[in-house]
């Protein structure tokens, strides 16, 4: 049978009512989905300080022109 840890105490999944489950099944869909976005923003953060760095070259390169 698969163990579920909850708060540091394992739970037998298969002893779980069905309404546990459920909510166990949301719990794990929300935390996927927030890993997702972390991994989004982690992506976007990275091409906002390119693009900052492309930015503050053309602009100085303009000031030279």
């Amino acid at each position: 049978m698969a163990k579920v840890n909850i708060d540091g105490k394992e739970y037998e999944f298969d002893d779980l009512s069905d309404k546990a489950k459920a909510n166990l099944v949301s719990l794990q869909f929300v935390q996927g989905e927030l890993k997702r976005l972390d991994a989004q923003v982690a992506v976007f953060k990275t091409a906002e300080v390119g693009y900052v760095r492309e930015l503050k070259n053309e602009l100085d390169n303009g000031e030279s022109n």
